[in-house]
C-alpha cells in the first residue's frame, strides 16, 4: 500500500507540473502578444509622423509605412497564438481539476479504505489472540499467587543451611597456658596463638585459624579437581554429583556398546543392511570412554570415601569436645551448664536431612534384598515391517504388531520393545512408528 499510495501521488504531481508547464507557456505568449502590440503601435506613429513632415522623403514615408505594416502582422500572429493557448490552457485546467485530480482521490480514498478494512482485520486478529492468552495469563498469575502464600522462610532458610554448611567441627575450649612457670610449653590444640616459627598453628586434623572466623574475609582459593579447596561437607556433595554424573555417562556408554554389538550381529548376519567393519572405530571409541570413565569412578569413590570419613571425624570430634559440659560460672544457675550441654549435644549430634538425602533412601545397604520391580513402558509402537530377531539381545517382530515401548533410541538405531506376549528386546528404529506417552 505504501507503493501504491506512492504512485498515486506522483501520477498527481506528473499531472500539475503539465499544468505549470502550460501556464508557462500562456504567460510567454501573452508577453509576446504584448510587447508585438506596443512594438506595431510604436511603427504606425513613426509612420505617420513621417507622412506628415514635408522634409521627409517618398523613400522615408515607405519604408516607415511598411515596417508598421509588418509590425501590425506581428502583433496579428501574436494575438492568435496567445487565443490558441489561453484556450488550451483553460481546457487542460478543467480536464486537470474535474477529470484528473477528482480521479486521483478516488484512487486514494479507495486505497485508505482497503488500508482501514485491513487493519480492522488485522486489530481483530489482535485482540482474539489476546483473549485466548488471558486465560493462560490469569492462570500464571494464580499460581504465582498460590507459590507465593505457599512460602516457607523456615523451611528455605534451612535448605540454604544444607547447602551451605560447611561439616567442620566446633572448636574447643582455650586452654590455659600458665607463663609463669619456668616449663616447657607445648601449644595446645584450641590455642589461638602462633608458635616461634610465626606460621598460625593447624586446629585438628588439616584446619587452620582462618577456618574458625565465618564472618571473615574470604581469600583467594585454588579450585582443585578433588574439591579439596571446599569445607567437608561442601567436598562431599561436590564429589557426589560428580561420582553421579560419571557412572550416568559410564552407563551410557556402556549401553552404546551394547547396541552397537547388536547392530553388527545383524549387519553379519544380514550384509544387506550394512557393512560390519563400519562398526569398528566406534565400537573402539566406546570402549576407550569405557576405560576412561571407569578410571574416573574409581578416582572419585576414593575421594568421596575420604570425604565421608573426614566428615564423621568431624563430627565425632564435636560430639566428644561437647558431651561434657563444661564447669559453669559461680553465678550461673545450677541448671544452666546442663541445658546447655544438652543443647549443644543435639545440636551437632541431631542434624537436619540434607537435600540429597531427601531424594535418597537412607538404608542404601538393604537396597540388594528387594527385587526390583519391572519398568513400566513410557509409550507404545508399531511395527511397520517384519524383522527377525536373530542375533542376541534382539526380538522377532511382525508387520502390523502393537509393541510397548520400554526404552526409546539412544542414537544408535535401536529400539527396546516389550511384546503382549511377553519378551523384551531391541528392534531397528526405522522399523517403528512410535508414540511417547
Amino acid at each position: 500500500m505504501k507503493q501504491e499510495r506512492k504512485m498515486h501521488f506522483q501520477e498527481g504531481r506528473r499531472a500539475q507540473q503539465q499544468l505549470e508547464n502550460g501556464f508557462k507557456q500562456l504567460e510567454n505568449s501573452k508577453r509576446k502578444f504584448e510587447r508585438d502590440c506596443r512594438e506595431a503601435e510604436k511603427a504606425a506613429q513613426t509612420a505617420e509622423r513621417l507622412d506628415q513632415d514635408i522634409n521627409a522623403t517618398k523613400a522615408d514615408v515607405e519604408k516607415a509605412k511598411q515596417q508598421a505594416h509588418l509590425r501590425s502582422h506581428m502583433a496579428e500572429e501574436s494575438k492568435n497564438e496567445y487565443a490558441a493557448q489561453l484556450q488550451r490552457f483553460n481546457r487542460d485546467q478543467a480536464h486537470f481539476y474535474f477529470s484528473q485530480m477528482p480521479q486521483i482521490f478516488d484512487k486514494l480514498q479507495d486505497m485508505d479504505e482497503r488500508r482501514a478494512t485491513r487493519l480492522g482485520a488485522g486489530y481483530g486478529l489482535l485482540s482474539e489472540a489476546e483473549l485466548e492468552v488471558v486465560p493462560i495469563i490469569a492462570k500464571c498469575l494464580e499460581g504465582m499467587k498460590v507459590a507465593a502464600n505457599a512460602v516457607d522462610p523456615k523451611n528455605d532458610s534451612h535448605v540454604l543451611i544444607e547447602l551451605h554448611k560447611s561439616g567442620f567441627a566446633r572448636p574447643g575450649d582455650v586452654e590455659f597456658e600458665d607463663f609463669s612457670q619456668p616449663m616447657n610449653r607445648a601449644p595446645s590444640d584450641s590455642s589461638l596463638g602462633t608458635p616461634s616459627d610465626g606460621r598460625p598453628e593447624l586446629r585438628g586434623p588439616g584446619r587452620s585459624r582462618t577456618k574458625r572466623w565465618p564472618f571473615g574475609k574470604k581469600n583467594k582459593t585454588v579450585v582443585t579437581e578433588d574439591f579439596s579447596h571446599l569445607p567437608p561437607e561442601q567436598q562431599r556433595k561436590r564429589l557426589q554429583q560428580q561420582l553421579e554424573e560419571r557412572s550416568r555417562e559410564l552407563q551410557k556408554e556402556v549401553d552404546q556398546r551394547e547396541a552397537l554389538k547388536k547392530m553388527k550381529d545383524v549387519y553379519e548376519k544380514t550384509p544387506q543392511m550394512g557393512d560390519p567393519a563400519s562398526l569398528e572405530p566406534q565400537i573402539a571409541e566406546t570402549l576407550s570412554n569405557i576405560e576412561r570413565l571407569k578410571l574416573e569412578v574409581q578416582k572419585y569413590e576414593a575421594w568421596l570415601a575420604e570425604a565421608e570419613s573426614r566428615v564423621l571425624s568431624n563430627r565425632g570430634d564435636s560430639l566428644s569436645r561437647h558431651a561434657r559440659p563444661p564447669d559453669p560460672p559461680a553465678s550461673a544457675p545450677p541448671d544452666s551448664s546442663s541445658n546447655s550441654a544438652s543443647q549443644d549435644t543435639k545440636e551437632s549430634s541431631e542434624e537436619p536431612p540434607s537435600e540429597e538425602s531427601q531424594d535418597t533412601p537412607i538404608y542404601t545397604e538393604f537396597d540388594e534384598d528387594f527385587e526390583e520391580e519391572p519398568t513400566s513402558p513410557i509409550g507404545h509402537c508399531v511395527a511397520i515391517y517384519h524383522f527377525e530377531g536373530s542375533s542376541e539381545g534382539t526380538i522377532s517382530m511382525a508387520e502390523g504388531e502393537d509393541l510397548s515401548l520400554m526404552e526409546e533410541d539412544k542414537g544408535d538405531g535401536w529400539t527396546r520393545v516389550r511384546r503382549k506376549e511377553g519378551g523384551e528386546g531391541y528392534v531397528p528404529t526405522s522399523y517403528l512408528r512410535v508414540t511417547l506417552n
